[in-house]
């Protein structure tokens, strides 16, 4: 079967390299892709938002499944957009429907649902522009630090966690009245501060069945010791060394079982993957959100600790059969170490050639992200550039391999962190 994977970073990077091992996966191509997946797949330039592009290139390439990596073509509904469609009849969706995306789509959705089903997670409010002045005294009657989230879809880049009460009250109004955030920020979801560590769960489910895929823990802020601005993320590591089998079950019976059945008793069908960002308060998992498709740089650790076939996998999630699958795991550690452009997440350049790539054919795996292919030259195109997964028989083992690759790499501004697993 022909596969079109949508989406140009690590975590397509990642898909397109462990699904080009499935005897089952006859051509990949990737849209719009980058440098890497250019390797071993086709790229096609095309943007997944366009969905009569994307469809024109299921039909051109008789493609039997496509799998969707961001969120944004999901919440708009790609799914069901094919599904739709007479002349796309029979082709195969990874990723959920419009409906079962708004729980990534809409952090008040979502907040609503996990209520609803009594799943463990922040106490909140969500405030409009009409329910400014609710929102600033439910704020005073709150203890620092205050959380705002932007409804919305982001980028990443909506949440604030705040400690002035006073700076906390003037962003809500620069969210809700000036669209801080644009459409995003229509409504600020206000919630209760969690102290923890965080972590990652991953779910591929049919809408019957599911699979837990392997936990992550990334690392989300630009500098050492968690310092910093926030980026899309700048590593993470896989298994996750604090999930004991006791809290593992907690996660399975307190957040993963309600949050299926949940799904099944509101009636929305959902076929794909669940990322649930969780955060271990004590002993206790809550829940901070939830994601509708793998999470990026987590895919980077969590793909290649499976040793399953991940094409059957996903022809299983497609025609509703996973309940006959059974997940095999490398007991190994994955680490990735992600490199990223100067600046970043601030502004930054694009268009750095990058040096030593053909060095780079050790142990450690390397996902290119924001990368391209300029005649016989490899350049930046994004914020997070490459990313270098090792594995070890322990997370200071992995993490050397992930390090010896990156050592390998120049290009200007290149940067990256030295400390990832610190708190492990």
């Amino acid at each position: 079967m022909n596969v079109l994977i949508l989406g140009g970073g690590g975590r397509e990077h990642t898909f397109c390299w462990k699904l080009g091992q499935s005897p089952l996966c006859r051509k990949i191509f990737v849209a719009p892709g980058n440098a890497g997946t250019q390797q071993t797949a086709t790229n096609l330039p095309i943007d997944p938002m366009h969905f009569e592009a994307v469809k024109q290139a299921i039909l051109t390439h008789s493609i039997g499944m496509v799998v969707v990596g961001p969120e944004a073509p999901l919440v708009a509904g790609i799914h069901d957009f094919i599904k739709s469609d007479k002349a796309l009849e029979g082709v195969l969706v990874i990723g959920p429907e419009k409906l079962a995306a708004t729980l990534e789509g809409s952090k008040e959705f979502a907040k609503e649902f996990m209520q609803r089903h009594e799943i463990p997670t922040a106490k909140y409010a969500s405030f409009t522009s009409a329910t400014l002045d609710d929102g600033k005294a439910f704020l005073a009657a709150m203890n620092a630090p205050y959380v705002l989230k932007a409804d919305g879809l982001a980028a990443g880049k909506g949440v604030l966690i705040i400690d002035n009460l006073a700076e906390a009250q003037a962003e809500l109004e620069s969210m809700l009245v000036n669209e801080k955030f644009g459409a995003a920020s229509q409504t600020v979801v206000i919630e209760e501060f969690l102290r923890g560590i965080e972590l990652s769960a991953f779910v591929l489910t049919d809408g019957k069945a599911a699979v837990n895929f392997p936990m992550a823990k990334d690392y989300k802020r630009i500098g050492e010791g968690d310092t910093g601005l926030n980026t899309g993320g700048m590593g993470a590591v896989s298994p996750v060394p604090f999930v004991t089998p006791k809290f593992e079950k907690k996660i399975q019976d307190r957040i993963i079982t309600p949050t299926l059945e949940g799904l099944k008793k509101d009636n929305i069908p959902f076929q794909g993957f669940i990322f649930i960002g969780l955060i271990k308060v004590g002993e206790d998992p809550f829940v901070i959100e939830y994601n509708v498709r793998m999470g990026d740089p987590e895919t980077e650790v969590v793909l290649p600790r499976i040793e399953s076939d991940l094409m059957e996998l996903l022809l299983a999630t497609g025609k509703q059969s996973l309940q006959s699958q059974h997940l095999v795991l490398d007991p190994q550690v994955a680490t990735t170490v992600m490199a990223v452009s100067g600046g970043y997440p601030e502004a930054y350049e694009k268009g750095k050639e990058i040096k030593g790539l053909e060095e780079t054919t050790g142990k450690s795996l390397l996902f290119h992200a924001g990368t391209q292919q300029e005649g016989s030259t490899v350049v930046t195109s994004g914020g997070r550039v490459l990313s270098s997964t090792g594995k070890g028989s322990s997370l200071k083992t992995a993490l050397a391999e992930s390090y010896a690759t990156l050592a390998k790499l120049d290009f200007e501004g290149i940067n990256y962190r030295k400390d990832i697993g610190f708190d492990l």
